[in-house]
């Protein structure tokens, strides 16, 4: 079958596209024919910090989208056959890909086999972060740093779905225009506003923040009391000073995760939560997948190279006919 490799850290060009052998299932696990493979931080992450010293060249990818073609002996809840999309610990670039069994979900009423490759690691890192951990419950205030991110336009549409008031952050008139039209709340451009001055009387209860560096004393300082702040990544700096009186004195948690080293039973529980809530809102049309653009799985350099221009809205795709 046809793959993306990684041998060696560096940029897009390290992407190499090779023939290797098709994966087995095991007991627990099913065997999808990829029909789409979705882009995400974490690959770019991967791809520039790879260890070709010590490591077995690597396939990148979070999620994927499919058809299954065959169930390890175990699987009694799916079929040959049966449309799906997954989350995976890594492997998606590929044609075929062997995957958890209770990591993978049917394609939602509504969305299309190939947009369905953008929902797992969003939809996923959204729910568990922001309404496992940070709690989040309706008529409470949710701020999104980054709103035109594929973490942005997924975690907004649930935020507001369930009850929730929202807020987010953007940088370009495009993305603005793009939010409002959307209907997404209170966005703010924060290259022509200061958002801790635009929100200090909002009292927001969960910010989810991708930015790190000096946003986080801001967005403790923007926080109700008992607010939670939840960083899932740090993209301008993962070292930042706060004041820890701001956190005493309003009683905030202040937590944030990895989604793809959490256990295997965590990534369970959370497919099972997102099938109960979420999904459902898909085939009431109350949120629908934001696809920025396709590349055939050849062109994962092209897509890598979008990916780090930071110009798109929502997804990037890879696709493999």
């Amino acid at each position: 079958m046809k793959a993306i490799q990684i041998k060696k850290a560096g940029g897009p060009e390290v992407l190499e596209l090779v023939d290797i052998i098709k994966p087995k299932p095991t007991k627990t696990e099913i065997l999808i024919k990829v029909k789409a493979i979705g882009i995400n931080r974490s690959d770019i992450i991967t791809r520039n910090n790879f260890d070709s010293s010590s490591e077995d060249p690597l396939i990148p990818g979070l999620e994927v989208s499919g058809e299954i073609v065959e169930v390890g002996d175990s699987v009694i809840d799916k079929s040959v056959g049966d449309k799906v999309c997954a989350l995976i610990a890594s492997g998606g670039y590929a044609e075929f890909v062997a995957v958890e069994s209770s990591h993978c979900l049917p394609v939602p009423d509504g969305v299309s086999i190939v947009d369905a490759a953008s929902l797992p690691e969003t939809v996923f890192t959204v729910w568990f972060n922001v309404f496992h951990l940070g709690k989040l419950q309706p008529r409470e205030k949710l701020l999104i740093h980054g709103g035109t991110s594929g973490i942005g336009t997924m975690g907004l549409q649930m935020a507001k779905a369930l009850g929730s008031i929202i807020y987010t952050t953007a940088g370009t008139d495009d993305k603005i225009d793009f939010l409002n039209k959307m209907n997404l709340g209170k966005v703010i451009n924060y290259k022509k506003e200061s958002f801790k001055e635009v929100l200090k009387e909002e009292k927001i209860d969960v910010i989810l923040d991708m930015v790190g560096g000096d946003y986080t004393q801001k967005n403790l300082d923007i926080l109700n009391t008992k607010g939670r702040l939840i960083n899932i990544n740090g993209m301008k700096s993962l070292s930042v000073t706060i004041n820890l009186n701001t956190i005493m004195s309003k009683n905030l948690i202040l937590t944030g995760s990895f989604l793809k080293p959490q256990p295997a039973a965590v990534k369970t529980q959370i497919a099972k939560d997102v099938k109960n809530n979420i999904w459902p809102l898909f085939q009431t049309k109350q949120m629908h997948p934001i696809i920025y653009k396709t590349f055939p799985l050849d062109q994962a350099a092209e897509a890598h190279k979008l990916m780090e221009s930071s110009e798109h809205i929502g997804k990037i795709l890879l696709t493999i006919d």
